[in-house]
């Protein structure tokens, strides 16, 4: 039998008091017991207890990175960090990733499957409202799904719907989906970030203009790549909202993000500077929180473009980057290497494929046996897309001369950097947030057709594995076809994955939150505005 610690004791003590399980009595009753004095015992149950409890008050200003003076409400735009975190605190989903990185609802209360998953029912949840007081009903979810379908679309999202055949409404507060075959992972792509919950229309369409949703907070100034001010939204159908407003201020510049948390100008700040890290950690009223992901930076070459279109050259590059070194240098540890596969450890049907290695030498042997000794290309960049991002890109410059490769580093600006660089020039750096299964993943950046695939790779074997992967729910047959998948990707895809960064950010100590922080993006899944609060 396992001996249980005095430590123990008092950490499920804790728990227990924070979750409502314990009374403050029965608390000190029970540390006494425990052989701790009762003023101790008070003390710890007011700094441990009801100080770490949620409450509600306060105004929460949050320093975000990657907001651009393009962004705007419409939700299949969505592509900025900015726009991210601002959309899941003024808008809504069917389901959402919990801190435990699970599958929880949010404006649907439950769903369930037909036998070969290719019809999906979700109960909608009878009291969610829209900010304008509009009561959420079938007819809204409907219009809200149609934005992203459709040969008309311009969501980029459209791909992730493309096999939804129907929508029906089963009344008004429940829909079917029909697909064209089945998806064992439907309530999943649920949670992504373009397919927020938006009142319909008469004709069908959605109203994204005004900027109304039913999430935690509602808008009442709003300026793109500047900053958005909100009210908690009275009508909010989960817990949470603590906080009575929030500010989502876009600052850009890591190091202006870091002085605004350490004068108290903001309460938590996105994305820290990660060469500067250790000086953060010595602020007694800083609380840093680094949290494994799957977020992984990507270099995209254009397989349809010189001089990427060989797949010698893009092996090549592939083995050109020390990932170890970029990892020490550039991301201080807090990252773990990438595969050039965008399927992370701690995803389901991660393949153990041979960890790729920097082989200079081997390198230059398919460049000689491509006719491109001596390789010139250009790749682009922008501060804000990662800690060190432009450090990271001229380091591989370096590694890359080894191989003969001549990379000029391109600084782009941050602004309008996803509008004017990603997906219009041929070789750059981008960070894309945790998607929850591979699927997922794959039909949004990998599918031949896909509006986001920022490669433009094309590989027949690989699209018809997603098809048949995507609706098989023998889970040994579906690991295998993941595998052949991301062998694919790894040994032909045109995209170097140097690594699977951790999200690093941090808050003052009044700010508090729950034991777990998802990790599909920064701030607890972009979801920290309604999950957390402040101190007592």
């Amino acid at each position: 039998m396992k001996h249980v610690t005095h430590k123990e004791i008092l950490e499920q003590m804790t728990r227990d008091g924070r979750e409502g399980r314990l009374s403050r009595r029965d608390f000190i009753r029970i540390a006494v017991a425990a052989g701790i004095a009762v003023s101790a015992a008070s003390a710890l149950w007011n700094t441990e207890v009801f100080a770490a409890s949620p409450r509600k008050g306060g105004t929460f200003r949050l320093g975000a990175h990657d907001g651009n003076t393009s962004d705007t409400h419409d939700p299949g735009t969505y592509v900025s960090f900015a726009m991210i975190q601002l959309a899941h605190t003024y808008r809504s989903y069917l389901t959402m990733i919990t801190p435990t990185n699970g599958l929880g609802p949010d404006m649907a209360v439950s769903w369930s499957a037909s036998a070969d998953a290719s019809e999906w029912t979700f109960e909608l949840n009878r009291h969610a409202s829209f900010h304008s007081g509009k009561a959420f009903t079938a007819d809204d979810a409907i219009a809200s799904l149609n934005h992203h379908r459709g040969e008309k679309s311009t969501s980029a999202a459209t791909a992730l719907l493309k096999d939804v055949k129907e929508i029906v409404k089963n009344n008004a507060h429940s829909i079917t989906l029909k697909l064209s075959s089945g998806n064992a992972d439907l309530p999943w792509l649920m949670t992504d970030y373009h397919l927020a919950m938006l009142p319909a229309n008469p004709d069908g369409s959605i109203n994204w203009q005004s900027g109304d949703g039913a999430g935690p907070y509602k808008i009442v100034n709003h300026r793109p790549g500047v900053n958005t001010k909100l009210v908690r939204h009275d009508g909010w159908h989960l817990e949470g909202a603590y906080f009575d407003e929030v500010e989502l201020i876009v600052l850009n510049d890591p190091n202006t993000r870091e002085v605004a948390l350490v004068t108290g100008d903001v309460d938590a700040i996105t994305q820290l500077e990660l060469k500067t890290l250790h000086l953060l950690r010595r602020k007694k009223n800083i609380e840093i929180d680094n949290v494994p992901s799957g977020s992984a930076l990507t270099m995209p070459m254009f397989c349809d473009t010189a001089p990427f279109n060989d797949v010698n050259v893009r092996t090549a590059l592939k083995l050109a980057i020390d990932r170890e070194e970029i990892i020490k240098k550039i991301a201080y540890g807090t990252a773990i290497p990438g595969n050039d596969v965008h399927v992370s450890p701690n995803m389901p049907y991660w393949a153990d494929l041979p960890q790729r290695k920097y082989d200079p030498d081997r390198a230059r042997f398919l460049l000689k046996k491509a006719g491109q000794e001596n390789l010139k290309v250009s790749l682009s960049v922008a501060d804000s897309v990662y800690s060190g991002a432009v450090d990271m890109c001229v380091l591989f410059a370096e590694q890359a001369k080894a191989a003969g490769i001549s990379i000029n580093v391109i600084r782009e600006p941050s602004d309008g950097y996803y509008s004017n660089v990603w997906l219009k020039k041929p070789f750059c750096l981008v960070q894309w947030g945790a998607r929850p299964t591979p699927d997922l993943m794959f039909s949004l950046a990998y599918k031949d057709d896909a509006a986001w695939n920022e490669s433009r790779w094309q590989n027949k074997r690989f699209n018809e594995l997603l098809l048949l992967a995507k609706a098989e729910l023998d889970q040994a047959k579906r690991t295998e076809m993941y595998r052949e998948m991301q062998q694919l990707a790894r040994d032909d895809g045109g995209t170097i994955l140097p690594l699977f960064a951790n999200f690093v950010y941090a808050r003052n100590k009044k700010v508090r939150h729950g034991p777990n922080l998802a990790a599909n993006w920064h701030i607890d899944g972009a979801r920290g505005t309604s999950r957390w609060w402040f101190a007592r």
